[in-house]
């Protein structure tokens, strides 16, 4: 019989745990497209749908698309639970953040 991620986990030394849940930490800190945003916030393709006032074949459509407008994007992100911030870093600056682009609101 197979041993469970908790069993493996507490059998390591403490720092190389450490270092596991670190890495862990940094990949949820980064998803790769909308349906793993959509999954980290625990919404289904048809709650999205449901907030956005669309179809969730849509949803499906949204998720697929490599490039997408900054006013869907922040949308989708809204309807997911969340808030959009567009960073920007420039060479010797410190991060500023955009605001108002993609914005749909007046």
């Amino acid at each position: 019989m197979g041993r469970s991620l908790d069993e493996v986990m507490s059998s390591l030394p403490p720092e190389r745990r450490e270092a596991i849940e670190a890495r862990a930490a940094a990949l949820t800190a980064e998803v790769e497209g909308l349906r793993a945003l959509r999954v980290l916030a625990e919404r289904s393709q048809e709650q999205i749908a449901d907030a956005l006032g669309i179809k969730q074949p849509s949803v499906h459509k949204m998720e697929r698309q490599a490039d997408l407008y900054l006013s869907t994007l922040r949308r989708f992100v809204e309807a997911a639970g969340g808030t959009l911030e567009l960073r920007v870093q420039l060479p010797g600056k410190e991060p500023i953040r955009l605001s108002g682009i993609g914005d749909i609101r007046p």
